[in-house]
């Protein structure tokens, strides 16, 4: 994980991912390529994101037309994996936080303790 952001329920997914990076100020001018769900389609996070970061392409991972109940989608399964090993520490298995600060300090606490293991592992 290299970066994280919390913001109200009231904040769109699209309108937060716009957020998220103009908050990175080039602290990772390797990243080429954004891999984002259906919810980011469109002209206003294609617009934002490109004044975010001009390098940076965006592509939809959409779900097939033909498609009918649970199917694993490229690149999807990534995040998932990510929010499940986050949600498998006590701590954040459900919202406690009062504020977005603690939640997401919480967050970045829950991606140090998944690297340590990793690289703790015999």
């Amino acid at each position: 994980m290299l970066h994280a952001l919390v913001t109200a329920a009231n904040v769109q997914d699209r309108d937060g991912g716009i957020l998220l990076l103009s908050t990175l100020f080039g602290q990772f001018p390797f990243l080429r390529k954004l891999f984002a769900d259906s919810a980011y389609a469109g002209p206003i996070f294609g617009e934002g994101a490109a004044k975010a970061m001009r390098s940076l392409v965006v592509e939809i991972v959409k779900r097939a037309d033909g498609a009918k109940g649970f199917v694993v989608e490229p690149k999807r399964w990534i995040v998932e994996r990510t929010f499940s090993w986050i949600g498998r520490q006590r701590r954040m298995s459900k919202d406690y936080e009062r504020q977005a600060s603690s939640a997401e300090a919480f967050i970045y606490l829950v991606g140090i303790r998944l690297l340590l293991s990793r690289l703790t592992r015999s």
